[in-house]
């Protein structure tokens, strides 16, 4: 279960606190356990802090405070702070990666062949980067008239492998599969099942997908099809 340490403090000496953590997480690399470490500063009081460290389990804080450069940034960070700092322990009970469920429902539509569901997922404006395309495709239309192109050479879905969200963006591992049931680059239909794996990574506004970017394994593909010398 996915442990989360709130570590409450307050010091009118940021950047001295910024130098100190640095130097904690150059002196554990490699032996750290900890996955993901956020700061904020308090709007409202410049002089509040709230240190958010995550590690995998309960187990893995605990194999990270026993460190000894753990224990020396500690009182150092003792020593910087107005006031003992305060930690609050939280085993993390839900977790909801919201971008990265959106890009799910995304593949999901795509490859149910429900375009006005997918279409829903993204905005008005949204800009389609796809390396078989010399030039973006722009707006909903477009996107739509390229997606109607796929459906009628293929029938598909798409097996969401991996995801990874960072800030604004979601990048999807995905392996697409299908059956060529019409031409496709001139390549009559063969009822022939295919297979290609891809990526995409996706920016997101406002809740929904505004730009996306494809690499996906074409050459593959027409191989596949007898198109391509294996």
């Amino acid at each position: 279960m996915t442990f989360v340490q709130l570590i409450d403090c307050r010091t009118s000496r940021l950047d001295e606190m910024n130098r100190l953590l640095d130097r904690w997480m150059e002196q554990t690399s490699g032996r750290r356990t900890a996955t993901h470490a956020v700061v904020g500063k308090d709007r409202s009081d410049a002089s509040h802090l709230i240190e958010i460290v995550e590690f995998p389990s309960y187990q893995d804080a605990m194999r990270n405070s026993n460190l000894p450069e753990t224990d020396r940034i500690f009182q150092d960070m003792v020593a910087l702070c107005e006031e003992m700092p305060t930690f609050t322990d939280l085993d993390v009970v839900r977790d909801e990666q919201l971008n990265v469920l959106t890009a799910r429902a995304f593949f999901a539509a795509m490859g149910e062949g429900a375009p006005e569901r997918s279409g829903e997922l993204l905005t008005e404006d949204y800009v389609d980067h796809d390396p078989s395309n010399p030039h973006p495709v722009r707006g909903l239309e477009a996107v739509a008239a390229e997606y109607a192109g796929w459906r009628a050479a293929f029938d598909f879905r798409f097996r969401v492998d991996d995801q990874l969200a960072q800030d604004d963006r979601v990048s999807t591992r995905w392996m697409w599969l299908a059956r060529h049931r019409g031409e496709f680059l001139g390549i009559p239909a063969s009822g022939q099942d295919v297979k290609m794996a891809g990526m995409t990574w996706q920016r997101f506004r406002d809740g929904r997908i505004c730009e996306g970017w494809w690499s996906y394994d074409r050459a593959g593909l027409l191989e596949q099809l007898g198109v391509l010398a294996q």
